[in-house]
């Protein structure tokens, strides 16, 4: 089911348990948002690269296709829109799996639909937001960041990075040297340090450090946290 009249975007949600994606469905539409159903992953495959959604919601456990495999594939393809996973399990293996892939955030069941909204309204003002209210560039050592046009540069290179890893490394680069502790970065990217691990945080590190590779600017301050430095 697509609602046209949405002034938030749509939203595609691909959950094969019917009440609960009629409950999803119910929370995004009252907030403003179309929301596109699917019930297995290649359906929601399909709709992804059809539909063009501001944001996708997948259940991980689905029929046909997992939810990180839609996930994957829509990165190798070079489809950087926002992916929050549902997961059945609070398992941390699902959760690191899921953020190596490219995803966003996660919601783990039972969960509250209005947290929910409110992970989908976090993770897209991240993607059209300016970090830290300035527009102006930052640069650290080889790493270029232009928070208005949301783009990375390492040694002259573009570097693609997900909205929330662009806005950890945003974060970080705002304040050179400084050391942030895994909560505060929790609080200051995410916004909700009480749902979620400091693990998160760890995963989302490693792979802005993977994705700069040698021009890496994220130093590790065993037991404290991390700061960008040049």
């Amino acid at each position: 089911m697509t609602v046209d009249a949405a002034p938030r975007g749509l939203v595609l949600v691909v959950e094969d348990e019917p009440a609960i994606a009629d409950l999803v469905r119910l929370y995004l539409t009252r907030d403003g948002f179309g929301v596109h159903l699917e019930r297995d992953g290649a359906a929601g495959l399909t709709a992804a690269r059809r539909l063009r959604p501001v944001a996708c919601v997948l259940d991980i456990a689905l029929p046909a296709l997992t939810g990180t495999e839609v996930c994957r594939r829509l990165r190798e393809a070079g489809d950087w829109t926002p992916v929050i996973f549902l997961t059945a399990r609070d398992d941390e293996v699902d959760r690191v799996v899921g953020l190596e892939l490219g995803a966003d955030d996660y919601v783990t069941k039972p969960f509250s639909p209005r947290e929910l909204v409110a992970r989908v309204r976090a993770v897209l003002r991240r993607t059209a937001g300016t970090p830290e209210g300035t527009g102006l560039p930052r640069v650290v050592g080889a790493v270029a960041l232009d928070p208005t046009r949301r783009t990375v540069t390492a040694a002259g290179t573009p570097v693609q990075l997900t909205s929330t890893e662009f806005d950890l490394l945003a974060h970080l680069m705002a304040r050179p040297g400084r050391v942030f502790t895994r909560e505060e970065l929790l609080a200051g990217v995410w916004g909700y340090a009480a749902h979620a691990g400091t693990r998160t945080v760890d995963v989302h590190v490693a792979q802005v450090r993977a994705k700069l590779g040698a021009a890496g600017v994220i130093r590790t301050h065993r037991g404290v946290g991390y700061s960008a430095d040049g």
